[in-house]
């Protein structure tokens, strides 16, 4: 089975899995499911990229770059 990554909605139910991320020119195709049945691809395109890093301050910054090193919270 492929590696995914799953966002979840705030009651725990799975809102999205992204099964993969290709290269497209300068865009990022991303592929997966919503809900866990529609499937999706979306475009990141270099600007989106920029807004993105925009929304981060440096303390969520440095949270992100912690979370993989992070267990898992007890839910």
């Amino acid at each position: 089975m492929l590696p995914h990554v799953r966002l979840y909605d705030q009651n725990g139910g799975e809102l999205m899995r992204i099964e993969s991320l290709e290269r497209d020119g300068s865009e990022l195709i991303i592929r997966g499911k919503v809900f866990g049945a529609m499937p999706l691809t979306a475009r990141l395109r270099p600007e989106e990229t920029r807004a993105l890093w925009r929304l981060l301050n440096t303390r969520t910054l440095l949270f992100v770059l912690t979370m993989p090193f992070r267990r898992r919270r007890a839910s």
